[in-house]
């Protein structure tokens, strides 16, 4: 059989760590494994990746001896061949170990928890809320448009709501931070808080800090000047050429915060508020499909339309364009 590679959880009371740990399932290679001098070359390997002379040397032993005990520790699958480069005319092979932990399992004994989502563990959702999370607790405000009537197209927003079916998710793998999170975008700029990682709700219609950041976003938002002020004319792509004027259209982007680039914000935002709720949906209940193609970038952006699929009148379902 082979190792298996599972996550390791660890738990002091106040933060959750995690890192994978090899399985070994075969008594063989658990020998090989636990042989003193074995252990010695893992426990090395584990901390940098080593050549086998380069071990001998450092254990003062025996180079023949080493490559013996890396010979029955790559069989074991406990390391691993990282490089190589020529050395004095002769091919040398780094080694690491294959894993920062090793351990064995029986099948039985596994208990229910209630405070560890597996979301948290997910190295591409850890890495797109990079920033938003320190130490397990929630970094950042989540910005939202104010009921009243406000900003240039003085509308009042009907899309706030949706940053509570957002910050369900989030409370999934982050905990609560000491001050309130979610603001409204007209306080944000009262109180000077633009300086912060932002999750922006809503479009630029309805959220002053969406539509100041719209300049910088990949895929924009047309505004058209208009007797009222001005009227929103859909989102506009340079890189198809598309524009998406439909009212289930919107944005997930996430972006460096012009007013601080230590910070970053991730816009959730739609032509209309459905278009908004198609946007909040896409970065909860379908995460893995909206962030398929993010490779970590700082600026990345998706175009997500939504679909009525169970036919009652509401967006249950998306599609990422672009």
């Amino acid at each position: 059989m082979n190792n298996m590679t599972k996550k390791l959880l660890k738990d002091d009371g106040t933060t959750q760590q995690v890192k994978d740990i090899n399985i070994i399932n075969d008594p063989q290679k658990l020998k090989n494994i636990l042989g003193p001098l074995s252990w010695k070359i893992l426990t090395l390997l584990s901390t940098k990746e080593m050549y086998p002379l380069e071990i001998a040397k450092h254990l003062e032993m025996h180079e023949q001896k080493v490559y013996y005990h890396i010979r029955k520790l790559a069989k074991a699958g406990a390391i691993t061949v990282t490089k190589e480069e020529n050395k004095k005319g002769a091919t040398a092979k780094y080694y690491k170990t294959a894993s920062s932990a090793f351990g064995i399992e029986f099948p039985q004994g596994y208990k229910p928890i209630q405070n560890l989502c597996m979301l948290g563990i997910n190295d591409q959702l850890q890495e797109f809320f990079k920033g938003f999370i320190h130490d397990g607790v929630f970094d950042g405000k989540i910005v939202v448009g104010s009921p009243q009537p406000h900003g240039p197209f003085k509308t009042s927003a009907r899309d706030g709501h949706y940053a509570a079916h957002l910050a369900l998710f989030l409370g999934q793998f982050a905990k609560l931070p000491t001050e309130f999170a979610v603001k409204l975008d007209v306080d944000v700029k009262v109180e000077k808080e633009e300086k912060n990682n932002l999750i922006l709700v809503g479009g630029p219609g309805t959220n002053l800090l969406t539509q100041e950041i719209n300049e910088h976003l990949p895929i924009k938002f047309i505004m058209q000047s208009s007797q009222q002020g001005f009227l929103l004319g859909g989102l506009s792509s340079s890189k198809s050429g598309q524009v998406y004027t439909s009212d289930v259209s919107g944005l997930v982007a996430k972006i460096v915060n012009p007013w601080d680039s230590s910070k970053r914000i991730v816009v959730l935002a739609g032509n209309k508020a459905v278009g908004t709720k198609a946007c909040v949906i896409a970065l909860t209940n379908l995460w893995q499909k909206t962030l398929e193609k993010y490779k970590g970038a700082d600026t990345f952006a998706v175009v997500i339309v939504g679909f009525d699929l169970d036919g009652d009148g509401k967006v249950d379902s998306i599609e990422v364009r672009e």
